[in-house]
């Protein structure tokens, strides 16, 4: 029987927590890859969704049940924000409350971290004028309008935002995340 090394200079995210966006219809590896990656360096995490203990059902069908609803999340209990896409981005960016809980993430300066059409979210809260980013091909001009500059990279981290375009780019984007969330 092998012996598993649980010590925590191996997971060098031991200690922080994660909250992860979920939703109907969101993109499934833009969640799960991060979510998986981030608990393999050690980070704690948890999914909110418009409610708590609900189900979900990815772009692709892969399921998802939230933990939490968003309603009661607080930046202060977290560490980064991740916002995966699909078409979930585009209903969830009409809560008030989440975006709320966006700028708060923004004005502590922690990583908010979006991938593809979950820029919409950030671009929703106002926090992306004059941020260099990526995202999907499909909401370039919703981030120049939002005043964001617009670079077509698998990953753009500019301060304390970390974008990626598709999920091809899911590793450099988690590479990114961490790399930033162990500067904090």
């Amino acid at each position: 029987m092998t012996q598993s090394n649980h010590d925590s200079s191996n997971l060098p995210l031991t200690g922080k927590r994660v909250l992860l966006l979920t939703g109907e219809i969101y993109e499934d590896l833009e969640l799960w890859y991060p979510k998986l990656r981030l608990e393999e360096a050690g980070a704690s995490t948890l999914m909110a969704g418009p409610e708590a203990n609900q189900p979900y059902a990815g772009k692709h069908g892969y399921p998802c049940k939230s933990e939490a609803a968003i309603s009661d999340m607080v930046e202060a209990d977290f560490d980064a924000l991740v916002v995966p896409g699909g078409f979930m981005p585009d209903k969830l960016r009409r809560d008030t409350v989440l975006l709320d809980l966006v700028r708060d993430f923004d004005r502590a300066r922690k990583p908010i971290a979006a991938i593809c059409h979950g820029g919409w979210i950030p671009i929703s809260a106002g926090v992306y004028k004059g941020v260099r980013v990526t995202g999907s091909p499909g909401i370039k001009d919703d981030l120049v309008n939002a005043g964001a500059t617009y670079e077509d990279k698998s990953v753009v981290v500019d301060g304390h935002h970390v974008s990626s375009r598709r999920p091809d780019d899911l590793p450099d984007f988690c590479r990114a995340l961490i790399a930033l969330m162990l500067k904090a």
